[in-house]
């Protein structure tokens, strides 16, 4: 036997992608696998993911910027035109209208002449860390069980070799959870859906090991390389439990702990940003070295994403790290390295036990989805992203380059900020809403309107909605329309927020910094004749990413102001309203899909036709240097970045803006006894 065939093979390698059109993006694609990229990861713009067409106001400034826009079946069509679907592997990062888009997948496929039957890849569709993490949620989480459950017992059925959920515990790192959290709260919502499926007697009892054997994970590898090698080898030791003595199935291979990864992205710096590649590295090694817990696909984000989107060659740099690792090295050569290490078994141990007593304590809830209703889980992950913030400001959580060793030369890989990212071309947004109504325009509207009439129908029984929304497909039915039928059946919903349930997580020290901004926030109150001090934090648009903004509701709470906090996707109107509903004394906006040019100055707008002309505005989020310049001359009185780290500092930087925009003079400490 030869050398090269005693060898494991690689991994799939993938990077996630999508921009401005279908078209664009087809191109993007092509070019990946032809640089030897081994699967596709699709990312769709945010309309496309919360299910509202992109001529909705909603989708205004967000049509193209994080992903693709996917309207119908031309544009799916468009995505994949001289890519063989029935020979690639497609991950599709898509939730609440998943069926949708599995739909439109297939369709095109069977165009193609595919055998649907052969398709292999995988749909997101992973409901409960929306409403978590990353908030593109739509329908209650009772309609929104049903939509997985059906699409997985469709999917046993008809596209047996397809992962039709990804169980994410990826984002629930990025809202803060510590390791023993991800673990458990990843198993709290494959265990809800496992049990959804088997209750619903779609799927028989004796093919349920068929079930649990195309349930996939997508998880978060972070840079402390032994804690999340530990932490995949206990998600691997817990699914094979859970699966046997859960659900009775009996066949190992069955039972196989299957995850994809994407390495964090949360632990990215704006500041030196070329420290990003190292960690990149150290985060892909802890989910490739194990064997025996080794991710089957790997997704490494570029190192400038704490800048903006990253360009094609920023994306090739990425997926040229995993190909040194899986062709150059000998790793795929060897079994597990870590097997009988009593570091890596007891820290494994831990982990498990942690999980394990955590799960218990959901479970007697009765589950996930309460735990969820109840903001249990938003609060424990909204805390856990707070003391993590906290030990980042003290310094006791070391990053480099932005709490320690942060003097550095000049970096030539960002000497010029605005081509060192790329920027969607704002005239794409255009050309989509031209093309979707020229879609409309041709399509047979009374076929479409039928698909539309009976989806509704069926979504109020309790048949399966998979071919209903296939028929819908295939007549020419928008994401829109496929949507807002579903919503006036099941309703919409929007998630706890975990703000008010979050303990302290910074001490105001006597001297210390919060203590300063406290008096602060009390001396301006009383200044102003108000009784506290207001801050309304808002979302506008469909970025539903709210762990920023969430955290800086939290310290501004702990620092004495009143905070409005409505949670994410709020028309720059709604804002509006409630800054003069609730008199508030400043306004910051949250946003981190690149749609700031558009939104924000609209929000300044509203702002003074409603003659509110003493309320600053602040802005925060991942906005290139230009672009907040431009923010700034129109008005906004602030930016914060992501280099913007120390939370409490950002909180008297508003108190500053606050004073200065009610004519007041800079507040400055009275002296303590130590000064004089």
């Amino acid at each position: 036997m030869t050398e090269a065939q005693k060898r494991d093979r690689p991994w799939l390698m993938r990077t996630y992608a999508g921009h401005s059109t279908a078209s664009d993006s087809n191109a993007l694609y092509r070019r990946n696998l032809a640089k030897g990229q081994t699967g596709l990861s699709v990312a769709f713009d945010l309309p496309t993911q919360t299910g509202y067409d992109s001529d909705h106001i909603l989708a205004r400034g967000e049509v193209g910027r994080v992903g693709v826009p996917v309207g119908h079946v031309g544009d799916m069509r468009t995505l994949f035109d001289g890519i063989p679907l029935e020979r690639t592997n497609t991950s599709m990062t898509i939730n609440a209208t998943a069926m949708w888009l599995l739909a439109l997948y297939q369709v095109v496929a069977e165009e193609q002449g595919a055998d649907i039957a052969k398709l292999t890849g995988t749909t997101q569709n992973d409901i409960v860390k929306e409403y978590l993490s990353r908030g593109t949620h739509v329908f209650p989480p009772g309609p929104s069980v049903r939509l997985i459950t059906d699409m997985i017992a469709y999917t046993v059925g008809h596209i047996p070799k397809w992962n039709p959920i990804n169980i994410c515990s990826y984002h629930l790192q990025e809202a803060g959870a510590t390791p023993v959290q991800e673990i458990a709260y990843a198993m709290c919502t494959a265990i809800s859906v496992l049990d959804a499926v088997r209750d619903s007697g779609q799927v028989p009892a004796e093919r349920m090991g068929d079930v649990v054997a195309r349930i996939s994970f997508f998880v978060n590898a972070g840079v402390r390389f032994v804690e999340e090698m530990c932490k995949m080898r206990a998600f691997a030791q817990l699914w094979e439990k859970v699966t046997l003595e859960r659900y009775g199935v009996t066949d190992p291979k069955q039972r196989r702990f299957r995850y994809g990864v994407q390495v964090n992205s949360l632990g990215l710096t704006e500041a030196q940003p070329e420290n990003n590649v190292q960690r990149i590295v150290l985060e892909m090694l802890a989910v490739t070295l194990s064997k025996d817990a080794r991710a089957r696909a790997v997704q490494l984000p570029a190192w400038n994403e704490a800048l903006g989107l990253p360009r094609p060659w920023d994306q090739q740099w990425s997926l040229r790290i995993q190909q040194v690792l899986a062709y150059e090295s000998d790793l795929l050569e060897y079994g597990d390295l870590f097997n009988g290490s009593e570091v890596v078994e007891a820290k494994t141990a831990a982990l498990l036990a942690g999980a394990e007593a955590e799960i218990a304590k959901v479970l007697e809830m009765g589950g996930v989805i309460p735990a969820v209703e109840s903001g249990y889980l938003k609060s424990n992950l909204v805390a856990s992203h707070a003391a993590r913030r906290a030990r980042i400001e003290s310094g006791e959580d070391k990053i480099v380059g932005v709490n320690c060793f942060d003097t550095t030369e000049p970096s030539p890989l960002t000497a010029d900020l605005d081509t060192a990212i790329m920027v969607v071309d704002p005239a794409s947004e255009q050309s989509v809403l031209a093309a979707l109504e020229a879609w409309r325009g041709q399509r047979d509207e009374a076929a479409a309107q039928r698909a539309l009439a009976e989806l509704k129908a069926v979504a109020a029984t309790e048949a399966n909605l998979v071919p209903a929304t296939l028929a819908c497909a295939r007549a020419g039915v928008t994401t829109g329309e496929w949507s807002f039928a579903l919503r006036e059946v099941f309703g919409e919903y929007r998630a706890p927020t975990g703000v008010g349930g979050a303990p302290v997580a910074v001490a105001a020290e006597p001297g210390g910094e919060l203590e300063q901004v406290r008096a602060a926030v009390a001396a301006t109150a009383e200044e102003l004749g108000a009784g506290k001090l207001r801050l309304l934090v808002g979302k506008p648009g469909l970025d539903g990413h709210s762990n920023g903004a969430e955290q800086i509701a939290v310290r501004a709470r702990d620092a004495g102001f009143e905070v409005v906090y409505q949670g994410i996707r709020l028309t720059p109107e709604q804002i509006v309203s409630a800054a003069v509903a609730e008199d508030v004394h400043c306004v910051g906006l949250s946003i981190l899909s690149g749609a700031h040019s558009e939104l924000v100055p609209d929000v300044l707008k509203r702002l003074r036709r409603a003659g509110v002309e003493d309320v600053p505005v602040i802005v925060g989020g991942i906005i290139p240097a230009a672009d907040g310049e431009a923010l700034k001359a129109a008005g906004v009185a602030a930016v914060f970045t992501p280099k913007d780290f120390g939370i409490t500092t950002i909180i008297g930087r508003i108190v500053d803006e606050i004073r200065l925009a009610n004519k007041l003079q800079p507040w400055t400490p009275a002296p303590t006894a130590a000064t004089n």
